[in-house]
């Protein structure tokens, strides 16, 4: 069985301190490599983590199958070089002593070497290691010899390695008629190294050429460079120690230690500054390699759609998957479905639509003909609204700004004291977006009407609709929206809609927003704190908290949002994806479990939404499936596990569909409702609180395309937004809301529409004024 010769090397932590000086000599796992055809009887030595070297087990392989279950773990190249590798090797010397060993350290793209034997020799002990991986089965036996002893000798002082190799001006031969021996040219000087087995010198020769690619090349002058700036700086030292009257040789033995020191630091700070490039590098490489990967799985799909020809063939193509959690259930593709020819309805006037927003000719029926006609003219008594179509044409004209050149450019600073500028935001605040989720409320007043008639079904599964609606909104948006400053708010007054909603951020550490709805017979509240984790190209954000939509019969629904992903932050194109369980509770009959389908790379139909609705007893008595970008659909009865069976599917339901885009598309993909979101309509500004969002000066700068005074004014609010973390130390509340006691969420107080009402704004601060002068300092 063939092995890779990094597959034996293993590692152990101390938490001692490692000796400056000294190399590391580790208590750890051999680190010889099995050959490629390794035979039996081949010995491997383990030590395990507390550095008891008194276990040494040989065992013999007497099957494959046994052997792969005693191979030791894999450890990756970058790991190995991260922490550094040692052993012994033998180095030939002179004619006279022949081949000495020496104790090799490979770290940081440098090759040391010390004495073992003689009065210069090095202490081998735990206590000089941490972390480093060790080849050969001498070196284990060494240290084995020091671990287990008695009595040690004193610990001698620091030395400096013998000589020093710098990999990347060096050249790696083996020998050709010696399978252990090797060699290193320098450019001035040649070193010849024996190892003690074939085996070994493998895994060193992998260890020298891994560690000679991954460290930047730089030449003898540029490692050396910056000693002669040590020598300058010992010269100021110097004239204050004149001054003071010290004497000559006391200044000099001053001047030697500096400089020692100094050289110290200066080679610790060669490796960093190499890994600093390195890393910058290989982030590049990795993001290039992952767009030209993209580019190639776009092209290759691009080429089978081709291939298979014709729509017709396509709609008969059929592809499902299979999704767990908690319980296997089938997640078909919804695509495949809808556009399946077995797809009927009992609806007598049917219309027919693009079920795809790229218009690739999959047709679906859409009926509602079978829906109550009070069901279906909900929302027609409500007043119209005239309402804007798009953004006023933008004053200056945009720069290209790049994410990239943003974080290269703040790499080691705190991001959280950096102003990025306005053109990663798009015109509305955090507050706003609560609102934009709200879009599609003709869902909630139709559940309302379906409980009024009695249909609880129908009601869970058009809350369910709801619940997913709110997604659809951030496909294709890739700027973020504004944090909003301690105390803001954000009115929403939509008769329109039969809704009147009102948000404020209630907590700066951590940010939190809470909201409050009253719509046509129902109420909609709730709060949302989100949980980031940065992974270099993406950042996920975990929702925390809880949303409630009560009825005034008194049936109550609660769910949390599921995960969001951002990608492609620094190369590719950005783009957003939502993953994960969402559980609808509520107090009377049904339940409902969404399952949003993470996407992958090379996933041909992504967005997809799969549930199932239950009773008390835990049947499933109705299946919904979708897409959280277009549509969701419902089947009454189990069809979770029907699969491909799209006959039994055909009498699914549409419960909602995505909204057309607007006519007059904006460079932030806003759809036509969130457009309306930031508009000031005539008489408006002088009902809004100094708190509202829409009177915020850089958010409305941006929205008139007067990116200049955007930046500035952002640079302006995000340094008195600094004041807010003194404001909730000293006892801050929130205008509107109140925290709950026993827990962190808030809940609604009352009075924002009356003081509306009456004008009457005198408790709320004036959040985007100029600062105080007397608070600059602070």
């Amino acid at each position: 069985m063939h092995l890779h010769p990094f597959c034996c090397v293993s590692t152990v932590s101390y938490h001692s301190p490692v000796l400056h000086h000294m190399p590391p000599l580790p208590a750890a796992t051999s680190a010889r490599s099995d050959p490629p055809n390794a035979r039996t009887g081949d010995k491997l030595i383990h030590i395990d983590n507390n550095g008891d070297c008194g276990r040494m087990s040989h065992q013999r392989t007497a099957s494959a199958g046994h052997s792969a279950r005693e191979q030791p773990v894999d450890v990756k190249i970058n790991d190995i070089v991260g922490n550094g590798i040692s052993g012994i090797l033998h180095k030939w010397v002179n004619y006279g002593k022949g081949w000495r060993p020496r104790w090799f350290v490979l770290l940081d793209g440098v090759l040391s070497y010390y004495k073992i034997h003689g009065p210069d020799k090095i202490v081998v002990n735990q206590e000089t290691e941490k972390g480093s991986k060790v080849i050969g089965e001498e070196s284990m036996r060494r240290i084995k010899r020091h671990n287990n002893g008695t009595s040690l000798p004193q610990q001698p002082l620091p030395r400096k390695p013998f000589g020093e190799i710098h990999l990347k001006v060096s050249s790696i031969r083996e020998s050709k008629s010696d399978d252990k021996r090797f060699s290193i040219f320098t450019g001035t000087k040649r070193l010849h190294l024996r190892a003690e087995t074939r085996e070994d010198r493998v895994a060193w020769m992998e260890a020298l050429q891994a560690v000679k690619d991954m460290f930047p090349r730089m030449s003898n002058s540029e490692l050396m460079a910056p000693i002669d700036n040590v020598t300058v700086s010992t010269e100021k030292l110097r004239q204050r120690l004149l001054e003071e009257g010290v004497s000559e040789e006391a200044i000099q033995d001053s001047e030697q230690i500096m400089k020692s020191e100094f050289t110290v630091l200066q080679s610790q700070l060669l490796p960093l500054k190499q890994k600093h490039w390195l890393l910058i590098e290989t982030l590049r490489q990795l993001e290039t390699e992952k767009v030209d990967l993209e580019n190639t799985v776009v092209d290759e799909s691009q080429r089978q759609c081709n291939d298979e020809g014709a729509s017709s063939r396509l709609m008969q193509d059929k592809f499902s998957e299979e999704e767990t959690d908690e319980e296997d259930n089938t997640f078909f593709d919804t695509r495949d479905f809808l556009s399946s020819s077995s797809f009927k309805s009992n609806g007598s006037d049917f219309r027919l639509s693009s079920f795809s927003s790229d218009d690739e000719g999959f047709f679906v029926v859409e009926s509602e003909d079978d829906i109550d006609s009070s069901i279906r003219s909900v929302g027609t008594n409500y007043p119209h609204v005239k309402r804007r179509k798009k953004f006023p044409d933008p004053v200056e004209k945009e720069k290209s700004v790049s994410l990239w050149s943003m974080i290269k450019d703040n790499i080691g600073k705190d991001l959280t004291k950096i102003c990025l500028p306005v053109y990663f935001n798009e015109p509305l605040s955090s507050l706003q977006k609560c609102f934009e989720d709200l879009e599609y409320s003709y869902l909630i007043d139709r559940a309302y009407e379906w409980g009024k008639k009695g249909n609880s079904l129908m009601r869970i599964l058009n809350v369910a609709a709801f619940a997913v609606s709110g997604y659809s909104s951030t496909e294709g948006r890739i700027c973020k929206p504004f944090n909003p400053l301690l105390g803001e708010t954000y009115e929403a007054d939509y008769p329109d809609k039969g809704l009147r909603f009102f948000s404020e951020k209630v907590s700066h550490h951590p940010m939190i927003v809470a909201c409050h709805c009253e719509g046509t017979g129902w109420r909609f509240w709730g709060d949302s704190n989100l949980k980031s984790k940065f992974w270099g190209r993406s950042i996920q954000l975990d929702p925390v908290g809880t949303l409630t939509l009560e009825f005034e019969d008194g049936e109550v629904f609660q769910w949390s949002k599921v995960t969001t992903s951002i990608y492609n932050l620094i190369l590719g194109k950005l783009y957003c994806d939502h993953y994960g369980t969402m559980r609808i509770q509520a107090n009377h009959e049904y339940s409902c479990k969404l399952k949003f389908k993470e996407q992958s790379i090379i996933d041909r139909n992504p967005h997809q939404v799969h549930g199932i609705v239950q009773d008390r007893n835990g049947k499933t008595v109705a299946t919904l499936f979708g897409k959280w970008d277009e549509s969701m659909y419902y089947v009454i009865g189990d069809s979770s596990g029907k699969g491909k069976d799209y006959e039994s599917l055909s009498d699914a339901r549409l419960l909602w569909k995505r909204s057309k885009p607007p006519e007059f598309l904006t460079r932030y993909n806003l759809t036509r409702f969130a457009i309306t979101l930031n508009e000031l309509s005539p008489g408006l500004k002088e009902k809004l609180p100094p708190t509202d969002s829409r009177l915020r000066p850089d958010q409305r700068y941006l929205e008139n395309g007067e990116y200049e005074m955007a930046n500035a004014e952002k640079l302006r609010l995000e340094q008195r937004q600094r004041q807010a973390r003194k404001m909730q130390e000293q006892g801050w509340k929130p205008r509107w809301f109140a925290k709950d006691k026993g827990s962190d969420t808030y809940h609604y107080i009352g009075g924002y529409w009356e003081a509306r009402k009456q004008g009457n704004w005198n408790l709320c601060p004036d959040i985007f004024g100029q600062i105080p002068s007397d608070q600059l300092s602070e």
